[in-house]
């Protein structure tokens, strides 16, 4: 599954840059950003559903809940062993983003070159950030959910939520003419704000295509610590749910 998502993610960016018009080099960038944050969390899914869904479904657990361990020593191993692959794809993803990048500029060189050093590792770091909360979140919904299906239905669902629900209060409070009672609107979205954490605003994508440190948001040092805190909420939630639940 980690071949196919660098497979995709090749195609992609090698494609968006040859029917791209213009600035080829930074629309095959921007389509790989793209492109990552829409199958590494599928990625997620499916092994959250392999390591932890399978283990209650098929009742696994009546052999790996008999060693003489705590369960949250069997969550937390699972959870590790998902992470460590997803960070461990996002690493070579991202050396091969590189590569690619500077393939297509020798092809298509461009007048303002993307940036691929300090931007491209803050941009790294934050799309690492968002796929720790969605792990976090998928291990959650494996403990409680009754079938697996529920964790690729929750966790995307979860995902769309938190990626947009920014985005549209900021557009509402730029153009409240786009729907009726604006006000009322942004406001019920904006209690989504104490309930989710704004996946959208780690997308700092901008800072690496045009290699300007402006396009950070002006609050992202508690950005990071509140998507942070949500995981190892999210995480200790799994852990008690998991201490708590009753095998038949």
């Amino acid at each position: 599954m980690a071949a196919g998502v660098l497979i995709v993610v090749t195609l992609a960016t090698l494609l968006s840059a040859y029917f791209g018009g213009r600035q080829s080099v930074t629309v095959a960038l921007d389509v790989g950003f793209s492109t990552i944050r829409l199958l590494v969390p599928l990625l997620i899914v499916l092994l959250v559903q392999e390591l932890l869904s399978r283990e209650f479904d098929k009742r696994y657990y009546l052999c790996s809940l008999t060693y003489p361990r705590a369960r949250r020593n069997l969550l937390l191993g699972r959870f590790a062993a998902v992470l460590a692959l997803v960070l461990g794809l996002l690493l070579a993803l991202g050396v091969l983003q590189v590569g690619l990048v500077q393939f297509i500029a020798g092809i298509y060189p461009q007048a303002t070159p993307v940036a691929l050093g300090q931007p491209y590792l803050i941009v790294s770091v934050f799309i690492a950030l968002d796929l720790l909360v969605l792990t976090a979140l998928a291990t959650l919904l494996a403990v409680v959910a009754s079938t697996s299906s529920f964790v690729l239905i929750g966790t995307f669902g979860f995902m769309l939520v938190a990626r947009s629900y920014g985005a549209i209060v900021e557009l509402l409070g730029r153009d409240a003419g786009l729907v009726s009672n604006a006000g009322g609107y942004r406001a019920s979205l904006g209690v989504l704000g104490y309930l989710l954490p704004d996946l959208g605003a780690l997308d700092v994508r901008m800072v690496a295509l045009y290699g300007k440190l402006e396009f950070l948001p002006a609050d992202w040092p508690w950005l990071l610590l509140s998507s942070l805190g949500y995981a190892i909420a999210l995480l200790a939630l799994s852990m008690w749910a998991l201490q708590r639940k009753r095998f038949s």
